[in-house]
């Protein structure tokens, strides 16, 4: 009985030492895969960084090159001054083109585009006029009002001939004209503020 038992003995120890050699090779498979993924991991991280340092590398040698350094010297300010000054210029003289096509167009319908003619502005020079403004004597234009005129449409006719007066200095100028009812044939005085 004791063989027996010995037997059962070595059988049960044996099987158990089976039993734990079969866990550990379970755990031994779960960390090697838990190793491959980490090793997949860091294989696909380094070819990040390389992709990366390549990138920063192209960068560098863009940056290095003459003329891409990616900021605005004081010479490409001033070239770009310049074609915006040159579209400026381009622009006003499609604004009088326009203008003037559209008095044409104007005059060869007869007048009778709705659209309100810009007042006829005196060319003559500027004279010294004493106003009763408060101001004292101003040097200025005198206009007279035509039909349909009015007070902003002298002022911006004056502007587009170079003379910058606002409706508010026109009104100043001439104390009780009636900006909503304009008296046409009445004289009025255009105050020529760049005028010295």
């Amino acid at each position: 009985m004791r063989k027996i038992s010995l037997w059962l003995f070595i059988l049960v120890f044996t099987a158990s030492l089976a039993r734990a050699q079969d866990a550990t090779q379970q755990q031994i498979d779960q960390l090697n895969g838990k190793l491959q993924d980490l090793q997949e991991s860091v294989d696909a991280q380094t070819k990040k960084i390389a992709a990366l340092e390549k990138q920063i590398s192209d960068l560098g040698d863009k940056l290095n090159q003459p003329g891409a350094t990616g900021n605005a010297n004081a010479d490409d300010l001033k070239k770009l001054a310049a074609q915006v000054q040159e579209i400026d210029k381009k622009r006003q003289a499609d604004n009088e083109q326009i203008l003037k096509t559209i008095e044409k167009l104007g005059k060869v319908s007869g007048g009778s585009t709705g659209h309100k003619s810009s007042p006829a502005i005196s060319t003559t020079t500027p004279t010294d006029t004493s106003t009763p403004n408060a101001a004292g004597p101003q040097k200025g234009y005198d206009y007279t009002i035509a039909a349909n005129d009015t007070v902003l449409a002298i002022a911006k006719a004056y502007r587009a001939q170079g003379v910058k007066v606002t409706s508010a200095q026109i009104l100043a100028a001439n104390p009780g004209l009636n900006p909503n009812s304009l008296i046409v044939g009445k004289k009025i005085f255009i105050p020529d503020p760049n005028a010295k």
